[in-house]
């Protein structure tokens, strides 16, 4: 670092400006084809509802996060639109278009971005109700503040994303810390490779290693995320340290972080969770060199300050005396005896407080939705609705899905935690019996090819990962059993 230029992390704005729209890419792309089934005009949560009620006082206004459709009427054609052209600009930031221009440009393509995803989380709901929306929210608006290709990055950008990948990772460690038990007998890797909420193709090899394997997970777990991310800001200390030694031990923090998400990544499906942190754990790697050619400070006139444009310099100032301000709330809550999870403290989702998994269920429950074209319910011969993530069929490999995130699937998992089914449930076992083709794409298979079915019903089965010696018996990966019923048989005759 150069006072106010990081001038040695040039490829470290290159991966987070570049990663950050990749996954921006993805988040649109997630959206376009889920948003409206689950939440348009007809789908199982209309978001113009919750808009016509935020529109009808200004209490109930100013209760909705920021969205562009309180003031343009949501349609599911405008919802299309926002989410093409949120694609094609994050497009162009990953090609690195805009970086060619002045730092102002970028700005404004990551700003608008990041107002074009807050305007569909705001009105998501439930489908739309996890860590990582925020998280890519906060981490897209640093990055407007990166500059372009024509100056080096500020110190004071740079230096707030590893405030960012600090509470991401710090937050989740101490989560688990106060959580569950399990985090501290460390048990908890026996359990969650299997009942983590959507398994990869790897989870079962993962959850059939020896048990003192499991519990070194755990204990690289809280190393990674209670020790190493302190060590994240050594970099700053080359400011009054001479030599290399601050900068490698960023950059080993960094990689550790890394190669800690590249396990979770290889083992799971969390949407872009670990695919962000890997991304932002990146801003700690200091290559010098890349990019010090174009920036002769010593010939710099007076409104270039360390490479930088005068009024770039009072904008990221800005924008970090405004982070200052929004994390002290952040800053309490990582020490707080009552620390919340996935938390904003402003209406702008900046500054916030992350966390996941403090404790860990230690059985799979799956719904399973079936079907029957028979007059009897209880003499029907029922069929399986088979979803694209979670478990269905035993036989069938999980597929890795992240960074792409299935929210329905998602959202199944969550339902035998809670006390009652959820209200938009119902009705998607009323689209099932509409047979709505929209809902039917977000399923694996419809075992009635399109058709009515006469009942539908929801039972819920216990599941398991096979053993070595099951597995070579049955060829099948999952062992399910216990079933119980949870709602039905409905249908929409009489």
């Amino acid at each position: 670092m150069d006072g106010l230029a990081a001038v040695d992390f040039e490829f470290a704005r290159q991966v987070l400006q570049r990663g950050i729209a990749a996954l921006f890419v993805v988040a649109f792309a997630s959206s376009l084809n889920q948003f409206r089934p689950l939440l348009g005009e007809h789908g199982l949560l209309p978001a113009p509802d919750l808009l016509d009620w935020a529109r009808s006082s200004t209490r109930a206004a100013k209760m909705l996060r920021p969205t562009l459709f309180l003031r343009v009427r949501y349609t599911d054609r405008r919802l299309v639109a926002l989410c093409v052209f949120g694609i094609v600009v994050a497009a162009t930031l990953v090609a690195g278009i805009p970086q060619l221009g002045p730092p102002w440009v970028p700005m404004l393509c990551f700003l608008a971005l990041w107002l074009g995803y807050m305007s569909i989380t705001s009105i998501g709901q439930t489908f739309y109700g996890f860590g990582w929306e925020m998280l890519l929210l906060e981490a897209g608006f640093l990055a407007a503040f990166l500059g372009s290709d024509s100056q080096p990055p500020s110190t004071v950008v740079i230096v707030l994303f590893w405030w960012l990948i600090f509470r991401l990772e710090f937050g989740a460690g101490m989560i688990k810390i106060r959580g569950g038990r399990e985090w501290r007998d460390l048990t908890a890797l026996t359990y969650h490779h299997e009942t983590q909420p959507m398994p990869g193709p790897l989870s079962r090899q993962a959850h059939l290693l020896p048990r003192w394997i499991h519990k070194g997970e755990v204990l690289g777990n809280h190393f990674a995320q209670l020790v190493v991310p302190w060590f994240l800001f050594a970099p700053l200390l080359g400011l009054v340290v001479p030599g290399p030694v601050p900068a490698i031990v960023g950059a080993v923090a960094a990689a550790i972080v890394i190669a800690t998400q590249a396990w979770l990544v290889i083992t799971g499906n969390f949407a872009w969770l670990n695919w962000m942190t890997i991304v932002l754990a990146f801003s700690a790697i200091g290559v010098p060199g890349i990019g010090a050619e174009p920036w002769p400070a010593r010939t710099d006139p007076p409104w270039i300050i360390d490479g930088l444009p005068l009024y770039w310099v009072v904008i990221t100032a800005a924008v970090g005396l405004l982070c200052v301000v929004l994390s002290w709330a952040p800053l309490r809550n990582l020490f707080a005896r009552r620390q919340l999870m996935n938390a904003s403290f402003n209406r702008w989702q900046l500054a916030n407080a992350y966390g996941a998994f403090g404790t860990v269920t230690k059985e799979r429950i799956e719904i399973v939705v079936e079907g029957t074209m028979e007059e009897d319910p209880d003499a029907a011969s029922w069929r399986e609705y088979e979803f694209k993530g979670k478990p269905g069929d035993v036989r069938r490999v999980p597929r890795q899905y992240a960074p792409y995130h299935l929210r329905l699937d998602w959202l199944m998992w969550f339902l035998p935690l809670g006390r009652s089914l959820e209200d938009w449930f119902t009705v998607f076992l009323v689209r099932l019996l509409e047979a709505d083709a929209p809902t039917l794409r977000l399923l694996h298979h419809d075992p009635f090819d399109g058709e009515r079915p006469r009942w539908v019903r929801a039972v819920s089965y216990r599941y398991r990962f096979t053993s070595h010696a099951e597995f070579r018996s049955t060829r099948a990966r999952w062992k399910r059993d216990r079933r119980r019923p949870v709602m039905g048989p409905l249908s929409l005759r009489r």
